[in-house]
Parts: structure tokens; C-alpha cells; sequence
């Protein structure tokens, strides 16, 4: 089942500065990311495994693999959608992330889903 239009999801990325839980004096900068993930294909398939590229405005690189996300595996139906939300830490009051998503269809074949570039920004920091 590797026909590219039997698996297509559409990632939309929702970010949010958490001023309560940043210490700027520290360098700690934290944020919240809520991830809506949409099956426009005609066939389900399961997020089995995630892998992050988390880069601050000092060109600090960080990578996270790991199963799921926020503790499950889900499998997403056809039309249906799954959202979660989680966060980050940087050293910058800057930076962005992206990624994919390993996924299996029905078939059991594996699949990439790419995370689009997003960014992390505290308000104000840019003009």
C-alpha cells in the first residue's frame, strides 16, 4: 500500500511562549506546541515513532527520537485527526523545530510523515 495518495496527513502547528515557567536569567525559555494531526488519505495508519531537530538562534542543535508522542502510539482513521500537545526548552529566546513522523499503514508497511519548520519565539523579540 505505498501509494503516496492513499497516505496523506497535514500537520498544523500551534506554538506558545510560557513566560511562568521561562527563567530568561537562566537562559531557560519554554514552550508549549499544540500538534493537530489530520489523515487526508483514504487509509489509516498508526504514528509509531517521532524524531525532533530542535535548533536555538546560537545554531544549538538538539535531536529527540523516541516511540509516539506524549506516551501513545495513535492510529488515525481516514478523515479523522489527533492532537496533542507538548513542549520545549531552549537557551534562546529564538529557535525552531522540525521533524517526522514514522508511521505504519494498514499494510504494515512504514512510512515518513515530515514535521514542517516552525518557529519558537518569545513575544517581542522580534520587531
Amino acid at each position: 500500500m505505498s501509494d503516496s495518495s492513499l497516505l496523506q496527513f497535514e500537520i498544523d502547528v500551534d506554538c506558545q511562549y510560557l513566560p511562568e515557567q521561562s527563567q530568561p536569567e537562566e537562559q531557560q525559555y519554554v514552550f508549549a506546541y499544540t500538534i493537530k494531526i489530520t489523515n487526508c488519505g483514504s487509509h489509516g495508519a498508526q504514528l509509531m515513532r517521532r524524531h525532533w531537530i530542535i535548533t536555538d538562534a546560537n545554531g544549538q542543535r538538539q535531536e529527540v527520537r523516541g516511540d509516539g508522542v506524549i506516551g501513545e502510539q495513535p492510529y488515525i482513521e481516514s478523515g479523522a485527526s489527533f492532537q496533542y500537545t507538548s513542549g520545549a526548552i531552549l537557551k534562546t529566546p529564538l529557535g525552531t523545530m522540525e521533524g517526522q513522523y514514522e508511521m505504519v499503514d494498514d499494510g504494515g508497511e512504514t512510512f515518513s510523515t515530515p514535521i514542517p519548520l516552525f518557529s519558537l519565539t518569545q513575544p517581542g523579540i522580534l520587531h
